[in-house]
């Protein structure tokens, strides 16, 4: 058995260094491939897909399936303005590693002080975006409050009938206002709406705050990525010149008691997707 393991063990050190003699570079270029195994994106998780659990099994499984990046589902870190709540949120997302990037889907009204508040538990909470479904008359508020917080608004879309249902509702929303008023790219939810989520991207560009990215067959069945008709090389492509570099939130729909499997599988097809980049 050792001189087994030994033979095979010399051959695949020398395979190796063989490949990085023949190809310059190519050792670095593997070893950037395990440190980054999906490409030059914050690969995370809405944590909308773990709502089965509460807030610690959530950052647990989220520890387990080697992800960094929370968009926070409400219900898993509701909205506070008290310090010592605020302070047990940070040391609970230290201790699994993982960093909060976004939250939501909030909603934005004619209440100011309502508006207020979830900006300033955005700016104590370290939060870079909140997704959003904004009422028209929101807007010039939120224009200035994300420049005095310095906190995204990403407009998310919410499928067939919702007020943010086609591209070009998310698009004319945006048009001249604040450069941080921008997009939640749900890839499901345009696929519902019978809309290309790469053409959202493309259209939406550098306002583009955030993804979740969730696949969809035939308009209607939500499923594991990989298995509806999202491309998913397409999207990663799309993002990859913007220099996309909020979450890229995993949002998975179905099986809120037991995900945990396709949830994996989805990850490893956006895995699968990064090594074409």
């Amino acid at each position: 058995m050792t001189e087994r393991f030994t033979r095979r063990r010399f051959l695949k050190t020398s395979s190796l260094a063989a490949a990085a003699c023949v190809v310059p570079g190519a050792g670095e270029r593997l070893a950037g491939a395990e440190e980054k195994p999906y490409g030059p994106f914050k690969m995370g998780i809405q944590s909308y897909s773990l709502r089965g659990y509460d807030v610690d099994a959530a950052l647990e499984w989220t520890r387990k399936l080697g992800l960094h990046y929370w968009e926070a589902y409400p219900r898993h870190l509701p909205e506070t303005d008290d310090d010592a709540q605020l302070s047990g949120y940070r040391s609970k997302l230290g201790a699994a590693g993982v960093t909060l990037m976004a939250y939501g889907v909030v909603r934005f009204d004619a209440d100011t002080m309502a508006n207020r508040a979830l900006f300033q538990f955005a700016k104590k909470a370290g939060i870079a975006t909140l997704s959003a479904d904004p009422e028209p008359g929101a807007f010039d508020q939120l224009d200035q409050l994300v420049d005095e917080f310095g906190v995204n608004v990403a407009i998310h879309n919410h499928g067939p009938g919702a007020r943010y249902d086609k591209i070009k509702d998310v698009v004319h929303a945006v048009e001249g206002r604040h450069p941080r008023i921008g997009a939640c790219v749900d890839t499901g939810h345009f696929l519902r709406s019978q809309e290309d989520p790469v053409e959202a991207i493309h259209r939406l560009g550098k306002r583009v705050h955030g993804v979740h990215l969730k696949d969809v067959r035939g308009a209607t069945e939500f499923t594991v990525l990989g298995k509806g008709d999202l491309d998913v090389l397409g999207v990663l492509k799309t993002l990859e010149p913007l220099g996309f570099s909020e979450c890229l939130a995993l949002e998975y729909e179905e099986n809120p008691d037991d995900p945990i499997a396709d949830i994996r599988q989805c990850l490893e097809v956006v895995r699968e997707a990064a090594a074409r980049l």
